[in-house]
């Protein structure tokens, strides 16, 4: 299957580098728009398997149209394309159910994977975003624990028991354990004791 493909982005540069890439890459481009109001009027009217769209256009952006879409029941499936590191985007971009989102400064490199996930019903997210978000999420998370809870946390990253973490801290082992569920509630973490341990041990170095 070649799937129809339409693209979208206000900087002319940007935009005919995609184009000409994926014809390359003999993928079926039918149509190129210069802003959202362009995109949204190609994808009503062709109705193309793929959308590839600059989050930030003039009229549209990326998100609008993906939105405009979804209330719409347009089957067209969107990638966006952003040069932005933003959690919130990110998470505005999962409940729109959208398909793919390539930070730009690798898009040629991973667009490809990007259409071939697409194709396959798959959602496809930038590595690099992916691991950004982690890496922020995860301290803002930790943030939200006490100093005991911190000190506690730690001491579990340690491979300390209960009894152990109880000693050194001078309370007791049942306070201990009521401190473990106070944590795995605030990390979202399941009740078996190893989740807690893990997370400790691979986020050392924010406790």
């Amino acid at each position: 299957m070649n799937p129809t493909i339409i693209i979208a982005d206000d900087h002319p540069l940007v935009l005919k580098g995609l184009h000409d890439f994926l014809v390359e890459k003999e993928f079926n481009v039918i149509a190129s728009a210069k802003n959202g109001k362009e995109a949204l009027a190609l994808i009503k009217a062709h109705a193309p398997d793929i959308a590839i769209l600059d989050i930030k256009m003039p009229f549209f952006t990326g998100l609008q149209i993906a939105k405009q879409c979804r209330e719409n029941n347009l089957s067209t499936k969107i990638i966006l394309m952003t040069l932005e590191k933003d959690e919130k985007i990110y998470n505005e971009a999962k409940a729109l159910h959208i398909y793919g989102y390539v930070l730009k400064e690798f898009a040629l490199e991973e667009i490809e994977n990007c259409i071939s996930s697409v194709i396959n019903n798959k959602a496809y997210f930038s590595p690099e975003l992916l691991t950004y978000i982690e890496f922020s999420v995860v301290p803002a998370k930790i943030k939200t624990l006490t100093e005991a809870e911190t000190k506690i946390l730690k001491l579990v990253g340690e491979h300390k028991t209960a009894t152990e973490i109880a000693k050194e801290l001078f309370i007791s082992s049942r306070t201990v354990e009521k401190h473990k569920s106070h944590i795995r509630s605030k990390l979202s973490l399941d009740s078996k004791s190893a989740s807690l341990y893990l997370f400790a041990k691979e986020n050392m170095e924010h406790l």
